[in-house]
């Protein structure tokens, strides 16, 4: 039988992909043949442009041509499946929804399935609750469901309320299949990050309590997605939910309740995940860090809460510090002895305000966390609170540690370090374990601190003139400390027990040598001319690294199942390739892979940070800090850009010095400018070595007068 007269088939070739026969209806179009012998392909929809020798050279009309040639067989597959999946047959359906959850990564199928109200489709399917009892089935459907609604094409708003019921009830399940779970919590996630109205019966459905099981399994995947779940509850969660009184007096029974689920939960992350029997993988640090940023938050608001000099309940406060110190219990006897005794006990407890202690806590931060920093040291360590003011104030007035002032400026410092009232940052796994070993791990982490200040104060014999040189050692020993990930806090003692002052300045020196840096003529007149070699050898090894090439992750992806691509320079710097890739590679990526490439002599520019086109967009994560100081981009068209979020600085900077060498421009990176420092260093120093203990002098010896003859010289003729 022959076939229908308004079809026709054409052979499509393209690189980097297999030739395929492609039938077009001239018809329902939009594509159409024309001409009698010779036939051109022409756009019938649009303007009369046919592929010819006078437009096929034109960029903007090549890319219409092929996308829309790439767009048929796309429309064909979506609109076959989507007829598979809702034929009665149960192994047709499977293999329908099995492959699309492969197909449905591509941007341009998952654009026509959803055209076809394909999502409509597969959500009556799980709201239907028919596939329940066939597992594989269900896991496709949520699959191709989570990878359609990834590309942003449909508002996640627009989720029906039985939908959510019923990926819920997979969650709270007791025995559901681990693909299914995963998928679950991977929906809820998304719902919860991307839908200002679906929260809330998100939250009505799920609790952390529910959650926490799914923490218990000795799968590691379905812990960070459960941790992923809860965070992002946590996150989005309405201030009155999330906050939890800091301060030591007689919480509600709902803060109490709070309180209890907030230790059952750290009890399971530590002993289930942090000192589990398995590795933790970075998706998994990832989750950890962001609970402890998201757990450190809970602060900000005493951070920026004032004291009120007149609220009597917060002075209080202050005086039990005073009668704890002092076990002053007894009257004196007389509002004005009373009030020169309290004057003189304040002086000694550190504050600045003698009269008035109130008013130290009036700045924010630290506010008034910096009072329930010193009234917890004071409560539950009771015994090193006393020793530490008594101690200080016997010594000579002018060797004295403030412990008042000492106190509020710590509490602001370890706020700067932990960077409390922060949202996390997109990529970092800075998560500490140590502070999922305690309860009230901030105050014990106060209370070491306090201490670690109070020892340091008394090596450094400082006065009062040196408390700012004595906060730089203090914040240099606890960042160093911090940087050694101590498990616990007993761990982060003895740390800082062997980061004394003296260490410090050993460290100190050890580093100022490395990176020595002669300030004389002659040595800046060598550094002037070492410097275009080493900038020369800086360039070559950034154009390697990028030959080498680097794997990123797709932007705005928030699931686990992370998307990645791969971008690299051709060996002779004139093309870069790059095509996506299902899992990061483990070594070098080939050539014949990456089916897509932009010639270097076509890129225009390259723009970094809130410039990017991918940066533009306002959502949570483009807005996120350390996503723009990792984003660039680059403009081969003006329409057309390659877009990069680098995993970390150094990649970044790897790229952007790379690529502006290509383009003939300066490298202008931190990483350049400090492998120059370096290299510029080691090589003065080799040069130099000679001259090792030998003054070199600023201004180079006179020159000599002339002898009066030169009778001395010896005539060899």
């Amino acid at each position: 039988m022959p076939p229908p007269s308004d079809i026709v088939k054409v052979a499509i070739e393209w690189p980097g992909a297999n030739a395929q026969l492609i039938e077009i209806d001239q018809v329902r179009g939009p594509w159409s043949l024309s001409g009698s012998e010779q036939f051109a392909l022409r756009y019938a929809d649009g303007p009369q442009l046919y592929i010819t020798e006078q437009v096929r050279d034109r960029p903007e009309i090549r890319k219409m041509w092929f996308d829309g040639i790439y767009k048929l067989p796309q429309t064909r597959a979506a609109r076959q499946l989507l007829e598979r999946i809702q034929s009665h047959g149960i192994d047709a359906r499977l293999e329908a929804l099995k492959e699309l959850a492969k197909l449905s990564a591509d941007p341009t199928f998952a654009t026509e399935f959803i055209n076809m109200e394909g999502i409509g489709t597969l959500a009556r399917l799980v709201e239907s609750g028919t596939q329940r009892s066939r597992p594989c089935m269900l896991a496709f459907t949520l699959t191709a469901f989570l990878e359609l609604m990834d590309h942003g094409i449909v508002s996640w708003d627009l989720i029906s309320l039985s939908f959510i019921k019923q990926i819920a009830g997979y969650v709270n399940q007791p025995m559901v299949d681990v693909s299914i779970l995963q998928r679950s919590l991977a929906i809820l996630e998304s719902i919860v990050l991307n839908s200002h109205s679906l929260y809330q019966r998100v939250a009505q459905e799920i609790t952390v309590g529910q959650l926490i099981a799914h923490l218990q399994v000795s799968n590691q995947e379905i812990q960070t997605y459960a941790i992923a779940l809860i965070n992002a509850l946590f996150l989005k969660a309405p201030e009155d939910r999330r906050q939890v009184s800091c301060v030591c007096a007689f919480p509600s029974l709902q803060e109490m309740a709070s309180t209890l689920a907030q230790k059952h939960l750290r009890s399971i992350i530590l002993n289930h995940i942090i000192r589990g029997n398995r590795p933790i993988k970075a998706e998994m640090a990832h989750q950890l860090y962001v609970l402890q940023v998201l757990t450190f938050n809970l602060l900000e608001e005493r951070m920026m809460t004032k004291m009120d000099p007149s609220d009597q309940m917060q002075r209080d406060i202050i005086f039990e510090l005073r009668r704890i110190a002092f076990d002053g219990d007894s009257d004196p006897g007389g509002t004005e002895k009373r009030k020169a005794m309290y004057t003189k006990d304040y002086k000694m407890l550190g504050f600045t305000n003698h009269v008035n202690p109130a008013v130290d806590f009036t700045q924010t931060p630290p506010g008034m966390l910096a009072l329930d920093n010193m009234l917890y040291l004071a409560r539950l360590h009771q015994d090193t609170y006393i020793r530490i003011v008594l101690e200080n104030s016997s010594r000579e007035d002018k060797h004295e540690c403030p412990f008042g002032r000492c106190a509020i400026e710590l509490t602001r410092m370890l706020c700067e370090i932990l960077q409390v009232g922060e949202l996390p940052n997109e990529g970092c796994n800075d998560y500490h374990p140590m502070f999922f070993t305690h309860d009230r791990a901030w105050e014990e982490f106060f209370c070491i601190c306090i201490q670690l200040l109070n020892k340091t104060w008394k090596e450094m014999r400082a006065t009062a003139e040196d408390f700012n040189k004595v906060m730089q050692v203090v914040r240099e020993q606890i960042t160093r400390a911090l940087a050694m990930k101590p498990t616990s806090l007993d761990q982060l003692k003895s740390k800082l027990r062997a980061l004394s002052y003296s260490e410090i300045l050993r460290l100190r020196q050890s580093e100022r040598m490395s990176q020595d840096d002669f300030q004389s003529p002659p040595i800046i007149e060598l550094r002037e001319r070492i410097q275009p070699e080493i900038l020369e050898l800086i360039k070559q090894q950034r154009l390697n690294r990028l030959c080498e090439g680097s794997c990123f992750r797709k932007v705005g992806n928030r699931r686990r199942q992370e998307k990645f691509w791969f971008c690299r320079l051709s060996l002779n710097h004139k093309v870069l390739h790059y095509g996506d890739l299902d899992d990061p590679p483990q070594g070098e990526v080939p050539f014949e892979m990456l089916s897509d490439k932009i010639p270097v002599s076509d890129i225009k520019s390259v723009v970094t940070g809130k410039d990017c086109p991918h940066m533009k967009e306002k959502s949570a994560l483009k807005q996120n800090k350390e996503v723009l100081e990792l984003a660039f981009s680059i403009l081969y068209d003006p329409d057309e850009a390659l877009n990069f979020v680098a995993p970390n600085k150094y990649e970044y900077c790897v790229w952007i010095d790379g690529l502006s060498a290509l383009l003939g421009r300066e490298m202008n990176s931190d990483l350049t400018r400090s492998d120059l420092d370096t290299l510029i260093s080691m090589e003065m120093k080799l040069r130099l070595l000679d001259l090792e203990n030998i003054a070199i002098p600023d201004a180079p010896p006179p020159v000599p007068k002339e002898p009066s003859t030169y009778n001395f010289t010896y005539n060899y003729g």
